[in-house]
């Protein structure tokens, strides 16, 4: 299979409701052409390596998933809808299996959210897969920036925490040792979270209206809320005990589970702060979306995060989250 079959045969047939508009050109041409409708468009990108962002093992299905959900979970962070994305893939040989699981993944989260794959391009790689995803949306005004925080905001996280930092240690010591009965049955209730994460689309667009700032969840709650915090220009009082925790974790020590859900990444859940007059508003749209949120703290005007413990102790030397370049 040449490059220019693998693309007909895999990449070249989006559903997408801006597909069918009469001024669209897709994959095939130089560019991808389309009239987005009325709003603000928000682009975002992100790079997954074999190796760095995920095992050569992983199932290949489950990676075309993560590949375009990671993006889709930025998206959710702008309360935007997806649009449109572009898939970059350099893989080392034309593997028909991999491809045709790869791109079902792909294809099938795309098509849950009407995201047309409009584009990309594709070559060989001497050194494993690489896989770069650029997705579109269309926010509306006003958006929920980093830089919007206010002063006295209840902050929020959706979902629960912890697990995908577990299943990932887990496997990492897997490459090492054998792991126990206990071990294997916490990674069994751990790995879906790390390897087919679910982006907050749809409560990102519910909650628009009542959010002043919002952000993903994707190297750690701690650091990200530190960047939504420095960019906002303010602190916050973050309350251990009220961190929403994935029931598994009731089987590790308490330490590691709290550092887990502290500074775990690849959790791809929503963080954000809202004033407290909304917080019914907020709740609502939870259920709406079947998602849980929890208050987890406040926007404070001293630029400073603390986390306090369930005495109400300041809790010392936090766990960083992940960095590429620390």
């Amino acid at each position: 299979m040449d490059e220019f079959a693998l693309i007909r045969q895999y990449f070249s047939h989006s559903t997408a409701s801006i597909a069918k508009s009469a001024s669209y050109v897709g994959v095939g041409d130089d560019c991808a052409a389309l009239q987005p409708p009325q709003g603000e468009l928000v682009i975002c990108k992100d790079v997954l390596i074999e190796g760095r962002h995920f095992f050569s093992d992983v199932d290949p299905f489950l990676l075309g998933h993560k590949a375009l959900a990671v993006n889709l979970s930025d998206i959710a962070a702008m309360a935007a809808k997806p649009i449109a994305c572009l898939l970059g893939l350099a893989l080392p040989r034309a593997d028909e299996a991999w491809l045709e699981a790869f791109s079902r993944g792909f294809n099938r989260l795309a098509e849950r959210y009407d995201c047309a794959l409009v584009g990309g391009d594709t070559t060989r790689s001497d050194a494993g897969i690489f896989i770069s995803v650029t997705a579109l949306g269309l926010a509306q005004q006003p958006l929920p920036l980093r830089a919007n925080a206010q002063i006295g905001d209840d902050l929020w996280v959706s979902g629960d925490l912890g697990s995908p930092n577990i299943a990932l240690g887990l496997l990492l010591k897997q490459q090492q040792a054998s792991l126990s009965e206990q071990e294997l049955a916490l990674l069994a209730a751990t790995r879906l979270r790390l390897e087919q994460p679910e982006p907050q689309v749809h409560l990102g667009q519910l909650l628009r209206p009542y959010v002043h700032a919002m952000i993903d969840i994707s190297d750690g709650v701690l650091q990200d809320l530190s960047h939504l915090l420095t960019a906002s220009q303010l602190g916050a009082i973050v309350y251990a005990e009220q961190l929403p925790m994935h029931p598994a974790l009731q089987a590790v020590e308490a330490k590691h589970a709290l550092e887990a859900v502290l500074a775990g990444g690849d959790e791809y859940q929503l963080c954000f702060s809202a004033a407290p007059d909304y917080r019914r508003q907020i709740e609502q749209c939870a259920l709406q979306a079947g998602t849980a949120v929890q208050r987890i703290g406040q926007i404070t005007a001293a630029r400073e995060l603390i986390l306090l413990d369930a005495a109400g102790q300041v809790v010392e030397n936090l766990p960083q989250g992940f960095n590429h370049f620390p």
